[in-house]
């Protein structure tokens, strides 16, 4: 039996990258995973890999409507949230002086206000079962900063100060509310950034300890924990997975 067995589980931003990775083990762990993502299509595919009666649902992070409408449909067809991870995230780099306030909306209100949303949704649910546990997905940029990303980081930053609050006020409900910090990952997001930046790659490899980029599975593994019994006494904590290269 996997540790995660019978749980019912939202993951956010599960099409693809890093989402996909944590819907993934949770699935291999036991657990009924809902795949919310934008993408109906990828929510769809990756649900359909999963098993275990996992669905696919449509879920705009950015909109309180979609994301109600969301957890409606879970409570309604499995009575009770066991898991959410907040992992739907978007960033663009370049230097904060050459940045538009546009961008900056996208990214605060998919990162901050998508956790934001969603916790609030979920965790109602889970204060009136009385159980529960929320890994939001934070960034070591929110953590020490990092350049090309200071509005992402301000996100970022404000997940992990959010993270420590909601664990705080959670904490009588039994549910635990932990975050889990990435250092660069091999996703299409960081893809899509690189093809601007070739050598960024080689010069974040030769700057992380292990010597590599977190692949998606790195991620999910400490997001598995978090989810699980095993973590019972664990909550407000952030934890990078980062190879080593931010150290606290």
């Amino acid at each position: 039996m996997g540790k995660l067995e019978n749980k019912i589980a939202i993951v956010t931003g599960a099409g693809s990258g890093i989402g996909r990775g944590i819907a993934e083990k949770l699935a291999a762990e036991g657990a009924t995973v809902v795949v919310g993502d934008i993408n109906e299509a990828a929510a769809n595919e990756t649900a359909g890999a999963l098993g275990n009666d996992s669905i696919g649902l449509v879920a705009d992070v950015t909109s309180r409507e979609s994301v109600d409408a969301m957890v409606a449909a879970v409570t309604e067809k499995y009575g009770r949230i066991d898991i959410l991870v907040n992992n739907a995230g978007w960033d663009k780099v370049e230097p904060f002086l050459q940045s538009k306030v546009s961008d900056w909306d996208r990214v605060i209100a998919i990162n901050l206000y998508g956790t934001l949303h969603c916790s609030q949704a979920v965790l109602a649910v889970m204060a009136e079962q009385g159980h529960g546990a929320v890994i939001n997905i934070g960034s070591d940029a929110g953590r020490v900063g990092s350049s090309g990303e200071a509005v992402y980081s301000a996100a970022k930053g404000g997940i992990i100060a959010f993270t420590k609050t909601a664990a705080r006020e959670m904490a009588r409900n039994k549910v635990t509310v932990n975050c889990v910090s990435p250092g660069p990952a091999d996703t299409p997001l960081f893809a899509g950034i690189s093809a601007e930046n070739p050598k960024l790659r080689e010069a974040l490899e030769r700057a992380i300890p292990l010597r590599r980029l977190a692949q998606p599975a790195d991620l999910a593994n400490a997001v598995a924990f978090f989810a699980s019994d095993e973590a019972a006494f664990i909550t407000g904590q952030t934890l990078s997975v980062s190879g080593g290269l931010t150290m606290s």
